[in-house]
């Protein structure tokens, strides 16, 4: 058994192309033809290998233009921010300056009551002090009155040389008399509590007054 006849079923046996009985076979034409098919299929693998390439340039270009794009679109989101965040700390520091400044004007003004206040408490303390002065006058000059009539009215009774009408006149007189002392005893008597009390009704109010406004 041949080699032939071993592999038959394998292999394909090219028949032998018919050459028409009178005609020439043109080797050179059948070898030109096979070279411009296969520069045809070449031409055709160059053209889909650059095509190929010039879509896949293309998407680079596209990605890269994506990536460019994001990254501005990340700076100017980073620039917003970083607006956003300096408009926010010159507020806060406009806050902290108007704050300080209405603090500082707020403790001016409390010093210029606080002076003001004592500067009216001296002058009343002053006017108390001279109101007092002139009560204690007036007192003293009182007491001296009183001492000076005292002294006019107590005058010897000498009741041994009256009679009975003159001792009954003169009981009235004294009885008039301490009637007297006792109703002036009882006007100054009102008279020093009221006084006393406007006296400290005044220094209440002035208390009151330095709280409200100190």
């Amino acid at each position: 058994m041949s080699d032939l006849e071993v592999h038959g079923p394998l292999v394909t046996q090219l028949a032998a192309p018919k050459i028409p009985e009178g005609e020439r076979v043109d080797f050179d034409d059948i070898h030109r033809k096979r070279m411009e098919k296969d520069l045809l299929e070449l031409q055709t693998l160059i053209d889909v290998h650059f095509e190929q390439r010039k879509k896949e340039e293309e998407e680079l270009i596209g990605l890269k233009d994506r990536i460019e794009s994001r990254r501005a679109e990340r700076a100017e989101q980073q620039r917003v921010r970083a607006e956003k965040e300096r408009h926010r700390q010159t507020r806060i520091a406009e806050e902290r300056q108007r704050k300080e400044d209405e603090e500082a004007k707020k403790r001016a003004e409390d010093e210029a009551k606080k002076k003001k206040v004592l500067s009216n408490m001296g002058k009343v303390s002053c006017v108390c002090f001279l109101q007092a002065e002139q009560r204690r006058g007036k007192k003293q000059t009182a007491r001296e009155i009183k001492k000076t009539t005292l002294a006019e009215r107590r005058k010897p009774l000498a009741v041994e040389t009256l009679r009975e009408d003159d001792l009954r006149e003169r009981a009235k007189e004294m009885w008039e008399c301490i009637y007297q002392l006792e109703s002036e005893k009882f006007d100054l008597t009102e008279k020093t509590r009221r006084q006393k009390y406007e006296v400290s009704h005044l220094a209440e109010n002035i208390q009151n007054w330095y709280f409200k406004n100190g």
